[in-house]
């Protein structure tokens, strides 16, 4: 029985259960995708946090979750992209997830669709299409098929830790070899060395060409940042790896975080003595669930920031206050997504090309060989000329 100057039960103060960070994971939780219709939350009753154990051992913390393989025949291995901002026309990827767990990444919503979450499940499991390469060769076979440089690895990491047993990638390499037809890739790994014997012909004919990501080169915060990716001095490695066997390579300073990463200039410096020729740069985008994560992952990071780091980012996407009371933190428009609106997006656009200037980055755009390509050699047949 409650009395009159007992609050209602609707009303009574709950305290939800603290959010703790996982060891080598990005993000903390599995949070509910925008497509569930039933939404659970942790809450603390009083018995015990997430934080203890079986018998109440507080020092116990948060077992990670462990990285589940599912696999995927895929019914096309090819994707058309109409969108004005992006440089390639086609792209192919292995995988859907990364177990990088870059709390940044732009494909986390796409986990949604699989009825999963763009949180820990994004990073946990990963679906892996073991046809894949199959599929590939169907597609350059045909002869309707125009060709244009493909971009592997464009959603999420070609070279993810999953890729050393899988071998997913390599065998689209072998496909692209094949068939003679021009590619890109783009990842974060040291994995790529492994396929420098089919990198390094393919290079030498024009065929093939590598971009690294390099968000900061302060290992403590990609430790955070990107957990399971390589870290800052060893994707330095690998682009003067690539950079000696001879494959064009380009170094990716995305996606800027204001406040968070901030040596693009020293970036930039390394890649350029590492062997990169040239560079390009994003601004952080929060698309759908992306935007709570970021949210949680700033809070739990860098709480005391937290505040100034969304405020700029919401600047740099122009997004009006009315946008801003609603949380909103993002704009989708092609003409600004990717680079940004207003005054701190045309700071950092100054810093990058001054400092590509001077350093000598993208002076000369590596140009692939599209008169190569070869239908009938996708197929497994000769040609006479």
């Amino acid at each position: 029985m409650h009395s009159e100057d007992d609050p209602p039960p609707s009303l009574a103060p709950v305290v939800w259960a603290p959010v703790q960070p996982l060891k080598g994971r990005g993000t903390a939780t599995r949070m509910a995708h925008r497509f569930m219709r039933d939404v659970r939350e942790a809450f603390d009753d009083g018995w015990g946090g997430p934080a203890e154990g079986v018998m109440g051992d507080e020092s116990a913390a948060p077992a990670a979750p462990l990285t589940q393989v599912i696999w995927e025949d895929a019914r096309s291995a090819l994707c058309g992209n109409d969108s004005p901002d992006i440089f390639f026309e086609q792209s192919v990827n292995p995988y859907r997830g990364c177990e990088h767990g870059c709390v940044y990444c732009y494909a986390r919503p796409t986990h949604s669709y699989l009825n999963l979450s763009p949180g820990l499940d994004f990073e946990t499991r990963i679906i892996a299409k073991r046809n894949i390469a199959t599929v590939l060769r169907g597609e350059l076979a045909r002869a309707s098929h125009r060709p244009s440089v493909v971009n592997i690895g464009s959603a999420t990491d070609c070279y993810q830790p999953v890729e050393r047993e899988l071998r997913l990638t390599r065998a689209l390499i072998e496909v692209m070899r094949d068939a003679r037809h021009p590619f890109s890739l783009i990842t974060k790994s040291s994995g790529v060395e492994r396929d420098l014997d089919l990198l390094a012909p393919l290079a030498h004919s024009r065929l093939a060409a590598a971009y690294v990501t390099i968000t900061t080169l302060d290992a403590r915060l990609a430790r955070v940042l990107e957990p399971r990716a390589a870290a800052p001095h060893r994707r330095l490695r690998t682009i003067r790896a690539l950079a000696e066997a001879g494959v064009p390579v380009g170094v990716s300073v995305a996606p800027q975080i204001p406040f968070i990463t901030e040596d693009m200039e020293q970036v930039l410096a390394a890649a350029r003595d590492a062997g990169a020729t040239s560079a390009f740069y994003t601004v952080i985008r929060l698309p759908w669930e992306l935007n709570a994560l970021m949210r949680e992952w700033l809070q739990l990071h860098y709480p005391q920031r937290a505040e100034r780091v969304l405020a700029r980012i919401q600047d740099l996407h122009g997004i009006d206050a009315t946008a801003r009371i609603a949380g909103k933190s993002y704009d989708s428009s092609h003409a600004t997504r990717m680079k940004g609106s207003g005054l701190w997006a045309d700071l950092l656009r100054q810093r990058f090309e001054k400092t590509c200037a001077r350093l000598g980055l993208n002076r000369q755009r590596t140009e692939l060989d599209l008169s190569q390509y070869r239908p009938a050699l996708a197929r497994g047949q000769g040609v006479l000329f």
